[in-house]
């Protein structure tokens, strides 16, 4: 009774997540519930904001625009706006993503831009048929200076509609 009782939760669980996963369907993840714990060369270990939202072009592929914020004691800041794709595995919630951003630092000293490329795993836990828990490990390469590439640890709440 147990295992048929376990089947038809993971049954469940797969059918609703595939159902936020099709076609036309909208992911939007706010900024204030986006947490993001990153290390880099010239950064160490920052905290710092990101939202993103985005539609899904096809089934298991969603489009996003993404835009973040740094901010660092001794007034050096950082905002971002990007652009990525994502695919999602069917039935599970785990997926990929590749984005491509550009970075404004703004220094006390004077701004520098930056262009980078990267990409993360992650995985969309749902909590309810429309809201989900998404951890996600991610590493952007700059096309600027090696010391800006970064690698990191993001934790979000995805809200599909």
């Amino acid at each position: 009774m147990k295992k048929l009782l376990f089947c038809a939760i993971i049954f469940l669980f797969s059918v609703a997540s595939h159902a936020q996963f099709e076609k036309n369907k909208w992911v939007v993840s706010p900024s204030i519930t986006q947490l993001n714990v990153s290390y880099s060369g010239y950064e160490k270990t920052t905290v710092g904001f990101e939202a993103e939202g985005g539609l899904f072009i096809m089934d298991n592929v969603a489009v996003l625009l993404n835009g973040g914020t740094n901010i660092r004691e001794g007034g050096d800041d950082k905002t971002s706006l990007g652009a990525g794709v994502r695919y999602y595995f069917e039935n599970v919630g785990i997926y990929v993503g590749t984005k491509a951003r550009f970075d404004q630092y703004d220094f006390q000293t004077g701004n520098k831009k930056d262009v980078s490329f990267g990409g993360e795993v992650g995985y969309a836990f749902f909590l309810t048929r429309n809201l989900t828990v998404e951890p996600a490990i991610y590493y952007n390469q700059s096309l600027t200076d090696q010391h800006y590439s970064k690698v990191g640890l993001k934790l979000g709440f995805g809200f599909y509609f």
